[in-house]
């Protein structure tokens, strides 16, 4: 077990909600249905408030945090674009959004598992407040299967 660093959890932190804001982004013009539709844009305020803390956090400790790049960020965007093309349902569409909320929990939870007798308690009280919300999402969206 590889022990992270507070700046490596936090860039962690930060990395997962802003690529969650990326997918919410490239996802929402092809959602129809008004339901999953605000239960996504709910969800979408609590990445961007996440990130806020984050942001906050770094400049508090002299932190650099870097954006997702470029590259992989359009390659999700065709990945959307190419999984919704044939099926926007809401069904699809939350079948989607779970599979990279499951993507994000598990990269989060191996952060609190690798950095938690090290980590400071802001960074651990955010990663587990991402964790927490993460976990809610997954079941809220479930209810659209």
């Amino acid at each position: 077990m590889e022990i992270k660093s507070d700046s490596e959890i936090l860039a962690e932190i930060y990395r997962n909600a802003q690529l969650a804001l990326t997918s919410i982004s490239d996802i929402m013009p092809q959602i129809e249905d008004s339901a999953i539709r605000e239960e996504i844009m709910r969800e979408h305020e609590e990445y961007e408030r996440i990130c806020g803390e984050a942001a906050q956090l770094a400049k508090k400790y002299g932190l650099d945090l870097k954006e997702p790049g470029a590259v992989k960020k359009a390659m999700m965007n065709m990945a959307i674009k190419m999984n919704t093309v044939a099926d926007n349902s809401a069904q699809h569409i939350a079948e989607m959004m779970i599979k990279g909320t499951v993507t994000g929990l598990t990269c989060l939870k191996t952060s609190l598992s690798d950095g938690e007798k090290t980590m400071d308690g802001e960074v651990k009280k955010l990663l587990t407040e991402l964790i927490t919300l993460e976990e809610s999402f997954e079941e809220k969206l479930k209810t659209y299967l």
